[in-house]
């Protein structure tokens, strides 16, 4: 699943430096014939035949790993607090994985567009009523890996591509917190992995396969969106989008690291969290640089 090149220089994966993939991605699907896909250019290098241990001194996140792009998948709104209707009975006051999710998010992510702030110039997208303890641009995908506090589903260790480097604990959960790539309508964002759905948590083979979602609920629902995301990307649920995962490295200063990335930072080392927020300004000053490149210089 794991596709890598050694002729880029630069991390994509920028909101809005983005391009139209090649001609393999559009035969996909003859629907593909007029629209645009992402063409991303992200800084990656060779795996060997036969794997080798990781070096300590060098983070995973520099081996900049590409994954797959998901195409054409159908998405739909649900949000933090989200009370059970006849249509989805399934309340969002917890998540799969987090008990007091809404507790712990701070209160109700109230999707009225009225209530909620979206500003693409201070990158404020969040409830007006709160400020969000935990991020606010977060997805749903159909799986969860652990099926109890001590034991995991039998195929999460061979189908989750990033299960052998985590080496989780049994019942630990190596989905919860990663990263994905949303793109839609010549724009893309970044979220969260904080719950599972839509409709069903064990469909793996789309989620990390090639196969599409099995759910036929809402148009084949392969993927949940929060609010925050609706907003910054202007999309309405039903309407499809593209979506992959990326490494935590990867994902650009934006919005979705305005909220609830400091929260483990707060207890930690004062020396690691002013390393850390200085080398999150050095990835926004990259990522400035690189929007005001050519395209005629990003495009190799």
């Amino acid at each position: 699943m794991v596709r890598r090149s050694t002729h880029i220089t630069f991390l994509c994966l920028f909101s809005a430096a983005l391009f139209p993939v090649g001609r393999a991605v559009a035969q996909n699907t003859a629907a593909a014939a007029n629209a645009q896909m992402p063409r991303v250019v992200v800084q990656t290098g060779y795996r060997s035949a036969a794997p080798t241990p990781a070096r300590p001194s060098t983070p995973v996140s520099a081996r900049s790993i590409l994954y797959p792009w998901k195409t054409y998948v159908t998405s739909t709104i649900f949000w933090i607090g989200e009370q059970p209707t006849d249509r989805n009975p399934t309340p969002n006051c917890k998540s799969s994985w987090d008990t007091a999710w809404s507790i712990n998010y701070g209160g109700f992510d109230d999707p009225d567009p009225s209530q909620r702030i979206a500003n693409h110039t201070t990158g404020e997208f969040r409830p007006k009523a709160f400020i969000p303890k935990l991020n606010p641009f977060y997805i749903a995908l159909p799986y969860n890996d652990v099926t109890g506090s001590k034991t995991h589903k039998p195929e999460a260790s061979r189908a989750i591509p990033w299960f052998s480097r985590v080496a989780p604990e049994p019942g630990q959960t190596v989905c919860k917190g990663r990263w994905v790539q949303i793109f839609f309508a010549n724009r893309s964002c970044y979220a969260q992995w904080e719950d599972c759905g839509p409709w069903v948590t064990d469909d793996w083979e789309y989620v990390f396969g090639n196969k599409p979602p099995k759910t036929k609920e809402n148009g084949a629902a392969g993927i949940d969106l929060s609010p925050a995301i609706r907003d910054y990307l202007g999309l309405t649920s039903g309407q499809k989008v593209h979506w992959r995962f990326v490494e935590a490295g990867q994902v650009p200063y934006g919005p979705w690291k305005k909220y609830g990335q400091d929260t483990l930072a707060a207890n930690s080392d004062p020396d690691l969290e002013a390393q850390r927020k200085y080398l999150e300004y050095l990835r926004k000053r990259r990522d400035e640089e690189f929007q005001k490149k050519p395209l005629s210089q990003i495009q190799n």
